[in-house]
């Protein structure tokens, strides 16, 4: 639990210190950019390595090695004095930290008998939900009282717990000889890289206008094509066919993409919606935003009971109407919405993640060989991760595209010809015309981004409910604990 969360909350912590982390490093805003970058591709390129190295190593060995690392690399990240120095620190955190979630679960999934795994599942799974949800707002305290440093130096007291915790308590498993894939994994490095950075750097770089771009798509398209040939037709690849032959293992890989797309990217529209347009502290974002933890604690807490007696699709599925519901509701926001508005949304979607990822974690792996198994959990953190990547970087250029048509539409409306603009610029107090035009070209901005936001919370929201059918594909789950090796 303690290595989960330290790498769950890292993934969103660093985002609110970025404008402090600029002006420390004398730093253009696209340099610091990379402190996120970094972390991101070099997490999302390991992730797949985590079954292999845990069959060479050990799943202890491993286990401790990702923990000091990440640990480590942390407290260099915190005393780093340049940019290069903290982007370097920050990719090797993402080396390190990539095992940490699936080796976390496929731990548990051992330890624990199949009747106790929804239990299992549920406060594990508070790690990995909360964890992002919680991020900004403690960043935001400690940038905000103490330093920026601090958002890296904090994972110390929980690195040195959770070393202390797994060298006492977690078994070493058996290891296996396995060869090393290298042309595999290779294909797969530069095809999940590659997306990253695309994903990443698209905004900035108004997408396929940019030869770079073009470049990261095209290298990210071949390469998982030839991945996926290679996979299918070599004697010994990096990642098994038969994997992704468990038919609930696949669905789940599907229904956690839509899980990182939801979460990551609510997370990452609401703080520039709180305090660019309706000027929100950072503080008080994040206090309106934590509810939105409470909700996913509290229904881990009591799905992780109900998962042995109701039919987990269920479960599933009310956690998906509950999150359309709260995506809909903001769909409905506007710039004068109260605080109470919010923090009511948050606990409705918190709530209703809460309610899917524990059974989608239960029925993903209930019916997947043994041996698969830390395979699975890392295809499933993967598959998380690149969900919450493509989230991110469609809804905010969405939110940009339609933020230009909406200014340019209602644009139109606003000339000097129309009476209520006449008697606005005549009467209005404004000062002078040019200043008048300021205003309400600034006030025409911010009701056009915000439309933009909204369109967005729309999208998600039917994105959401249009999954719900699948879950009629899983297969419920019986028999023994383990699927036969």
């Amino acid at each position: 639990m303690l290595a989960t969360i330290m790498q769950a909350v890292d993934t969103t912590i660093a985002n609110v210190a970025l404008p402090n982390m600029q002006g420390s490093m004398s730093a253009t805003s696209e340099q610091i950019a990379w402190v996120l970058t970094s972390y991101i591709v070099a997490a999302a390129i390991m992730t797949p390595m985590t079954g292999f190295l845990a069959a060479r190593m050990g799943r202890k060995k491993l286990f401790v090695t990702a923990v000091v690392g990440f640990t480590l690399t942390s407290m260099l990240c915190g005393i780093a004095t340049s940019l290069e120095g903290i982007v370097l620190f920050r990719l090797l955190q993402g080396v390190f930290g990539a095992g940490l979630v699936p080796l976390s679960q496929s731990v548990l999934l051992d330890t624990y008998p199949k009747e106790k795994h929804g239990s299992a599942m549920a406060m594990w799974g508070v790690g990995v939900m909360v964890g992002p949800i919680l991020g900004p707002t403690l960043g935001g305290y400690l940038t905000e009282y103490y330093n920026w440093r601090w958002v890296f130096l904090i994972n110390l007291p929980f690195g040195v717990l959770a070393l202390i915790g797994i060298l006492m308590f977690v078994e070493e498993t058996e290891k296996v000889s396995r060869r090393f894939d290298l042309f595999g994994f290779g294909l797969l490095a530069l095809a999940i890289g590659s997306l990253q950075l695309m994903l990443d750097r698209g905004q900035g770089l108004d997408w396929f206008s940019s030869t770079e771009i073009i470049i990261e798509s095209l290298v990210a398209g071949v390469c998982l094509y030839m991945f996926v040939a290679h996979m299918m037709t070599a004697k010994a690849p990096f990642l098994e066919p038969g994997l992704f032959k468990d038919r609930n293992l696949a669905l789940g890989l599907v229904f956690i993409f839509i899980v990182g797309v939801v979460l990551l990217a609510t997370l990452a529209l609401l703080p520039p919606f709180l305090q660019s347009l309706m000027g929100f502290s950072v503080i008080t974002t994040g206090e309106v935003l934590a509810p939105r933890g409470i909700g996913s604690m509290v229904a881990m807490l009591v799905v992780g009971r109900l998962v042995n007696v109701v039919d987990v699709r269920f479960l599933i599925g009310t956690g998906f109407m509950l999150v359309s519901l709260s995506l809909f509701q903001m769909a409905e926001f506007n710039l004068n919405i109260s605080p109470w508005a919010l923090v009511q949304t948050g606990l409705i979607q918190g709530a209703g993640l809460g309610l899917v990822f524990v059974p989608l974690s239960t029925i993903t792996f209930s019916t997947i060989a043994v041996r698969y198994r830390t395979d699975g959990t890392s295809m499933f953190s993967l598959m998380r991760n690149i969900g919450s990547s493509i989230g991110i970087s469609v809804m905010v250029a969405l939110a940009a595209r339609s933020t230009q048509i909406n200014h340019a539409v209602m644009g139109e409306q606003l000339t000097p010809f129309r009476e209520p603009v006449q008697r606005m610029l005549e009467q209005g107090g404004l000062g002078s015309t040019d200043q008048a035009l300021a205003i309400l070209n600034g006030e025409l901005s911010r009701q056009a981004a915000a439309i933009g936001y909204l369109n967005d919370f729309q999208l998600m929201a039917w994105m959401t409910l249009l999954a719900v059918p699948l879950l009629l594909l899983f297969r419920k789950q019986h028999g023994p604990t383990h699927s036969p090796d």
